[in-house]
Parts: C-alpha cells; sequence; structure tokens
C-alpha cells in the first residue's frame, strides 16, 4: 500500500482507528487483553472492514480491570498469544496511519509487547483524535471520547470493548475532519505539526510513560518523473489533420483506406471532414473492423461504416500535457484520443504509437484521476499527487512557469470535474439539468496558467439567459455552491475575496456580465477595478465555450477602448518596499511575501499593457512576449519582467513543496534565511527593478 506524505489531504488518507483492552493503565506493566481496529478510506468509517481480537496476557486479569472492560480470565483462556495478534493486526493495518483516542497509551503498550516478545519495533504514523479535538474545539472543557462524540452529535455503542472504542475514534476522527478544515487544517502533515503544537498534553502523556501519539513530518523519498511527458502538449504530437470519413462509406472502403495510409483508425462524420463539433464524431478501429468481421463476416463489409462506429468519442484538449493523454488510454484501455481545439472542435488524432517513447521513460505520476473521481474525497486523492510531481519536476529542472502550468492544468480539471459532480447531485435531488446553457470558468492565476501550491477558489458561471435571482441564476447559485463545497473538501479552500460562482457577484447571464464590464470600464472604482482585473485572466473550463469567449472579447474590447481605464488599472501598481535602510529585506518571522513584492507588479504590469494594446492573451508570460514585439519601448524591462517571473515562481515552488511535506500552511511567503547568497542577491536585484513598475506603465501607456 502507498505510504501516506505530509501533502495528503486528512479527508482521503487510508487509515484504521485502533483501540486496545488491557490489564491496567500503567503502559510500562499493562498487557494486551484485546484488540480492535476498523478502517476508514476517503473521510468515512468502513464498518465492513474490522478487526475484533481476543488477546491471552500470559498472567491473570485484575479483577478491577474486568470490572471495566468485561473480559475475564476464562474469556482470554485458548486466545492466540501476542505474537500471533500481533502479526494478524499488521496484516489488516498494511502500513495504514493509526488513529486513536489518547493513542500514545496504545502505543506504548504495542511497543513494549513487542519487544517482551523479540519482535522488531517501529513506531507507526498516527493521529490522536484528543489532540486532533482540543485544536478543533479548544473550548470544550473535557476532550473524552464521549464528550468529543457528544460535541460532534455522535451516538456511540459498545464503549469499553477494544472494537467499540476503535468504532468510535473511528467516527469521531471522520466528523472532525471539516471542523478542523475550518481552521485551515487540511492535511495529514498540518494535523500532525498542530498536534505538536499542544506541548502540555504531550508533556503529561510523556510523564505517563506514553509514547509521542505524532510524528514531524518528513518530505517522501524523492520519485523520478518523465520531464518529456510534462514539456510536451498533446498538440505537439498529434496526426493533423485527421483522417475523416463519411458515415455513408462501407467498411470495405475504409479497410482499403487503412491499408492505404497505414493507419488503425478512421473518424466517421456525416459530412467526412475534420473541424466540426466533437460530438459529431465516432471512431472505427482495426479492432473494431476485426470483432465485427468475426461476429458477421457475410455482410459487414457492405455496411456504412456509421453502422459500426463507436460513440461517443472520447478526446482530449490539444492544449492538454502528454501526462494527461498517458493517463487517460491507461483508464479507459485507449490506444486512440482525438483531439480538440480550446473552441471544441476536431483538430487532431492521437494514437498511443504516438505516445510510446513516453511509456519507455520514467513514471508518469500523475495520471488520469480527477477525470473520474466519484466523490470530493477521490478528487483529494487526485490533487494530492500533486506537490510530489512539482517537487519532481523542480528537480529536473523544468522551468517553473511550465511548471505552474501543470498546476494550472490541474486546477482546471479539479474545476472541471466538481462541476459534473454537482450537476449530477442536483439531477438526483431533482432540481433538473441546467436550465440553459453555461460556461464555468476559471478566474486569476488558475486562469493564466500560472498557478503555486496554494491556489484559493476563483471561479465564475456565465451563462445564456436570466434575470438575475430568476430561475435560471437561482439553478446556478446551487451549482456554484456545490462546486465551491467539492473543491474546499478536495483541497482548494474557498476564496477569502468571495470569487466564486457561488456567489451572486460572480455568476450571471452573458447581459448581465457585459453590463458589469460596461460598468467598471466606465467608472473605473476601485472595487470595481479589483474584480475587473481577474475576469481578464478567464479560462473556460466546463459547458459552453462560445460564452467564455464571447465575454472575454467585449471585455477586451471595451477595455481598449477606454484609455482611461487602462490608465486607472495601471495606477494601481505597486510593488511596496520591503527593503531596511540599510538595504535588507523586512520579514516576517523570516519570511517575504514574493506574491506582493513581486508578482503582482509583474502580473499587473502585463495585464495592464496588454489591455491597453490589444494583447488578447491570458499568461503574463505570452503577454510580456507579445508587448516586446509591438516595439512600444521599455524593451529591457519587460524583458527582465519575463526572466524575473519565473525565478520568483521557481523560489515559491520550492518554498512551498518544502512546506506542504513539513505541515507548515502553505503561503506566498519565502524563508530568505534558507535561500542561497546567490538567490538572495537575484532577488533583491530583481525586487528592486520592479519598484520602477507603476513608471514603466505610464511611459508605455500610449506609445
Amino acid at each position: 500500500m502507498k505510504r501516506e506524505t505530509g501533502a495528503t489531504p486528512l479527508v482521503s488518507i487510508s487509515a484504521i482507528a485502533v483501540d486496545t483492552e488491557t490489564t491496567g493503565l500503567d503502559a510500562a506493566k499493562a498487557r494486551i487483553v484485546q484488540i480492535g481496529a476498523i478502517g476508514i478510506a476517503r473521510g468515512a468509517v468502513l464498518r465492513e472492514a474490522t478487526l475484533d481480537l481476543l488477546v491471552d496476557p500470559g498472567m491473570p486479569i485484575p479483577p478491577e480491570t474486568t470490572l471495566v472492560h468485561g473480559i475475564s480470565d476464562a474469556d482470554v483462556a485458548g486466545a492466540e498469544g501476542f505474537p500471533e495478534a500481533w502479526a494478524r493486526f499488521q496484516a489488516f493495518a498494511e502500513n495504514r496511519i493509526l488513529i486513536g483516542h489518547s493513542i500514545g497509551f496504545d502505543l506504548a503498550v504495542f511497543e513494549r509487547e513487542c519487544l517482551r516478545a523479540g519482535l522488531p519495533w517501529v513506531k507507526p504514523r498516527a493521529l490522536c483524535v484528543r489532540l486532533l479535538a482540543s485544536i478543533a474545539n479548544p473550548n470544550l472543557a473535557d476532550h473524552s471520547l464521549d464528550k468529543v462524540a457528544g460535541w460532534l452529535g455522535l451516538q456511540i455503542t459498545g464503549r469499553h470493548s477494544a472494537i467499540g472504542d476503535a468504532i468510535a475514534a473511528g467516527e469521531v476522527f471522520a466528523a472532525l475532519i471539516p471542523e478542523l478544515r475550518k481552521r485551515n487544517i487540511r492535511t495529514l502533515g498540518e494535523a500532525e505539526v498542530a498536534c505538536l503544537s499542544l506541548s502540555h498534553a504531550l508533556e503529561a502523556g510523556h510523564r505517563a510513560g506514553w509514547a509521542e501519539p505524532v510524528s514531524r513530518p518528513q518530505a517522501p523519498a524523492f520519485q523520478p518523473v518523465d520531464p518529456y511527458a510534462y514539456r510536451h502538449r498533446v498538440g505537439s504530437l498529434m496526426s493533423h489533420p485527421p483522417i475523416v470519413v463519411k458515415g455513408a462509406d462501407t467498411t470495405r472502403q475504409v479497410i482499403e483506406l487503412m491499408v492505404e495510409r497505414k493507419i488503425s483508425s478512421v473518424l466517421v462524420s456525416d459530412e467526412g471532414t475534420a473541424g466540426g463539433p466533437i460530438e459529431d464524431y465516432g471512431i472505427v478501429t482495426e479492432r473494431d473492423v476485426m470483432r465485427r468481421i468475426a461476429s458477421d463476416a457475410e455482410r459487414v463489409f457492405d455496411l456504412p461504416v456509421a453502422d459500426i462506429a463507436t460513440r461517443p468519442l472520447v478526446s482530449i484538449r490539444a492544449a492538454a500535457f502528454a501526462y494527461r493523454a498517458i493517463g487517460r488510454m491507461d483508464r479507459l484501455r485507449l490506444r486512440h484520443l482525438a483531439v480538440r481545439g480550446d473552441d471544441d472542435t476536431l483538430v487532431g488524432m492521437l494514437s498511443a504509437r504516438d505516445l510510446l517513447k513516453l511509456r519507455a521513460g520514467s513514471a508518469i505520476n500523475l495520471d488520469d484521476t480527477i477525470e473520474h473521481a466519484r466523490d470530493p474525497a477521490e478528487l483529494a486523492v487526485a490533487w494530492a499527487m500533486l506537490p510530489g510531481v512539482v517537487r519532481s519536476l523542480l528537480g529536473e529542472e523544468i522551468d517553473p512557469r511550465v511548471v505552474a502550468e501543470i498546476i494550472s492544468e490541474e486546477l482546471c480539471s479539479l474545476t472541471r470535474r466538481a462541476a459534473v459532480l454537482a450537476e449530477q447531485q442536483l439531477l438526483a435531488e431533482g432540481h433538473g439539468p441546467p436550465p440553459c446553457p453555461y460556461a464555468l470558468l476559471v478566474l486569476g492565476s488558475g486562469g493564466r496558467g500560472e498557478s503555486l501550491m496554494a491556489p484559493d477558489q476563483d471561479n465564475a458561471i456565465v451563462f445564456s439567459h436570466g434575470d438575475p435571482d430568476g430561475a435560471e441564476d437561482r439553478w446556478f447559485a446551487l451549482l456554484g455552491a456545490r462546486i465551491a463545497d467539492m473543491l474546499d473538501v478536495a483541497g482548494v479552500p474557498y476564496c477569502k475575496g468571495g470569487v466564486m460562482a457561488r456567489n451572486a457577484a460572480f455568476r450571471g447571464s452573458l447581459e448581465t456580465w457585459r453590463a458589469r464590464v460596461e460598468e467598471w470600464v466606465r467608472r473605473s472604482r476601485p472595487e470595481d477595478l479589483l474584480n475587473v482585473d481577474i475576469v481578464y485572466d478567464l479560462r473556460h473550463v466546463h459547458g459552453d465555450p462560445t460564452l467564455a469567449s464571447q465575454l472575454m472579447n467585449h471585455a477586451y474590447d471595451r477595455g481598449h477602448a477606454e484609455p482611461v481605464f487602462a490608465k486607472l488599472l495601471g495606477d494601481q501598481i505597486t510593488a511596496g518596499n520591503p527593503f531596511t535602510l540599510f538595504g535588507g529585506f523586512q520579514v516576517e518571522n523570516g519570511r517575504l511575501d514574493l506574491k506582493k513584492h513581486g508578482l503582482f507588479p509583474i502580473v499587473a504590469t502585463a495585464r495592464t499593457l496588454a489591455i491597453r494594446h490589444g494583447v488578447r492573451e491570458r499568461s503574463t508570460r505570452t503577454r510580456l512576449e507579445k508587448l516586446v514585439a509591438l516595439d512600444l519601448g521599455g524593451d529591457r524591462d519587460l524583458q527582465a519582467m519575463l526572466s524575473g517571473h519565473s525565478v520568483l515562481l521557481g523560489l515559491l515552488l520550492h518554498q512551498q513543496t518544502a512546506d506542504v511535506y513539513a505541515g507548515v500552511t502553505v503561503s506566498n511567503r519565502v524563508e530568505i534565511g534558507a535561500l542561497t547568497r546567490e538567490h538572495q542577491a537575484e532577488l533583491k536585484s530583481i525586487v528592486k527593478r520592479l519598484q520602477a513598475a507603476p513608471e514603466l506603465v505610464r511611459s508605455m501607456m500610449f506609445g
């Protein structure tokens, strides 16, 4: 079983809740008389996966302890001894996280029993629900199992039996997950660090002879990846144009074409041409033909090929990275994928042969898990794979801007899958399907393809028609709320600024959105400027792409037509002054905010000048490159921003991956003292140069 890391969300850890009954409460002398355990997965207790063992302690059970747990000498007569019970327990545990109430006692008893039996002991990774409950609700007077269960509204039974208390501890843990999330404790590592900060409780356990209930999180061993699969996109590997035949063509004609062209598949549509909506096509492969010949050899050659074509067609975006195509083929056991453009039209074809050279390389650690996740817990499992891949890609010296694009790809996929699951929920609950076409948009850094390891939710919905608070709007309010809740559980927290489709300001009909943009551009109040900045970075991830493109085009048209608007956007740009009187960095707890003092002035400069000069691109990198190509002046400063952008992203990603495995809340701050002297000098040079960003924008505004 794959071991969990500090980056694993609590909702997706694979664990067992465990409890022991013993001959006494002195951990140094107590002998085990019963072991109970139950599985936990996807944030829920697995009632069908239990272990309940009586154990012969090799000594008489004191009558006073029998009064507590009800286990007597007669009950354990003939039961297996600890070595046999321990072997069965380890087989059941399978290296999963151990969870229990006051589990430091159980761990200490396990360790001493192993020492007595001459068995090897390696302390397992564990979490204590007593400590977690004191973090989730420090005002609770008593953190006993009964009191915590009562606070959480849980009915527990079978107290003071090992299996009963194990089930109770498991149920409490599952109920604590959303409570801990409210306190920004989402991952295994963050939970461990939070528990380790409870020094008084830990000291009390030490004095009682208990084991430390949690361990300090550590980064896992470095895992290699295939850098080729993360550098190349599907569009650069696909066959173009795709070969399309008419549905009316006979199977014989299609076989002859496949032999002549030496190809293993063709696409099928009524018109027999590429470039149409992806849903208009089917596919016929060599295997399809062979199977049909085996079952209907007499008629198959004269059948219209449309009769044997497979629909719906499985496709992938041309802009997707190659690792995504590999994962999708593996998951669906396919050898061919149609390739679609951003407007969901057919643009090419990808075969397993095109990807064969990638399969011979190192591991493809990101797969297509997100695309078939069944609930938020499975989304969390998929999202938790990302830190390891980012760490490996940085180790392979992949351009940090490409790494940020990969994070954005995963974020957009996560958001898209949450929308699909939310639609299914609403339909199942009787709310019906979407009342009209709509587009789900990812905004901000995710839309630009520049996400880091600490993204929050920035999303919006535009639908084809409907009034604010009308029937359509109310349906999409429900959808937006479900999407936001799922993403929060999966590991992407709610946006502190409220930029989410669950909020009325970030959903509406196309007409409503156009009116908003018009108001923002004309009135240009500071709060409007904050909103419109985000909308210029939008990316369509689900639904009707034409609605997204119409909104984006309208925003650019209006912004470009109002020079005063772009000027006011430029006036908002500031890098702040992070330097002391003597030229050092002003830090907070040893860290500097690189988003505020570095990334923001670069991103805002590129966006503002792109709006002003009609550069209709989303990414900061492409915006800067296009602005340089326009020969507006300031080329050296723009080029410096291009290189500085990559450096800043790299510094932040390195810091964030270290933090996520250490259980430190991921932020946009880097630890200056941990940087090499060369990196510190480079960072100072970049930040100092960015102090002139406002003046650069003013000078280039009318170039």
